[in-house]
């Protein structure tokens, strides 16, 4: 072999490595510099998200407007949560099913589905970072006499500032609808577990990240028939069952329930299906700490 033949040889082999060495590089930069930015955030409140839905108060509490899906979405969401805290026998025996039960609903906007657990006694207590909202949630409460004695109890705060005041405080954390519009997941679910008792139990409902929820869930329902109002979810902020089931599981929980959820649009209604392609809602138990 020549010298003619060894140097393009050569000089493609530097070449190569230079270049792998400079991606390696950028790889790595890029990784310690999101790994900084996700530090620096520290927060689950996405600004933008707040302010799009806080522009909604006025028609919150309006079954046929915009929030109409919400409205019909507790005819799934409240025996979700009845029957994952109360046993068989008991839920029967009463209209209060949930009577002595501490329950938090994590991003309670106005107060839908706060007040829905509250008319079958539970002693809610509703956390959102929008101050419209729960001043929305708080004058509401105020017009609905059947829970003139037991109404929510509302705070403008994040839920991470209130796991701090409140730790393993609820037999109930709800979240529903909230996770998929938060900045950080894993933060947010860590300070909702660490809100409830040990035995307590975590509710979490959410559309699925999948090309079903892309075209139907979003495109859909917010460009197409407007059942939903237009920016209400970004697909890039939706998470999957397994994704959500591995960050109940780091924080010390385990899943018992996993279902599927369908909105027929036309006719303003929620059901239970098999498959979760679409959304899905999810129950997991606190598990006692270990002892040594």
């Amino acid at each position: 072999m020549t010298i003619n033949t060894l140097c393009p040889m050569a000089i493609r082999y530097a070449v190569i490595n230079i270049s792998q060495n400079v991606q390696i590089q950028y790889c790595l930069r890029r990784n310690i510099s999101m790994n900084n930015f996700s530090l620096s955030v520290n927060t689950t409140v996405d600004k933008e998200d707040v302010k799009r839905h806080s522009k909604h108060m006025k028609v919150w509490w309006d079954p046929k407007g915009k929030m109409g899906a919400l409205h019909s979405f507790n005819m799934l969401r409240v025996p979700l949560v009845r029957d994952g805290l109360v046993s068989e026998p008991e839920k029967d025996k009463t209209l209060t099913p949930l009577a002595n039960k501490t329950i938090l609903d994590v991003g309670c906007g106005g107060g839908i589905l706060s007040e829905a657990l509250a008319r079958i006694g539970g002693f809610v207590t509703g956390v959102d970072a929008s101050e419209q909202l729960i001043e929305c949630a708080k004058q509401h409460s105020d017009l609905d006499e059947k829970i003139a004695h037991n109404k929510p109890t509302y705070f403008c705060s994040t839920i991470e500032d209130h796991a701090e005041e409140y730790p393993n405080h609820y037999d109930a954390v709800v979240a529903s609808e909230i996770i998929e519009h938060v900045a950080d997941k894993e933060l947010f679910v860590r300070a909702c577990v660490a809100c409830l008792k040990p035995g307590g139990r975590i509710f979490i409902t959410t559309p699925n990240r999948s090309l079903w929820t892309r075209l139907l869930g979003i495109y859909v329902s917010e460009y197409v028939l407007g059942t939903l109002p237009k920016g209400t979810h970004q697909y890039h902020k939706l998470t999957t069952p397994n994704e959500v089931s591995f960050l109940l599981e780091r924080n010390c929980c385990q899943v018992e329930l996993l279902r599927g959820i369908m909105f027929f649009p036309f006719f303003n209604k929620w059901t239970w299906v098999n498959s979760t392609k679409l959304m899905f809602a999810m129950q997991a138990i606190k598990l006692e700490p270990e002892r040594k």
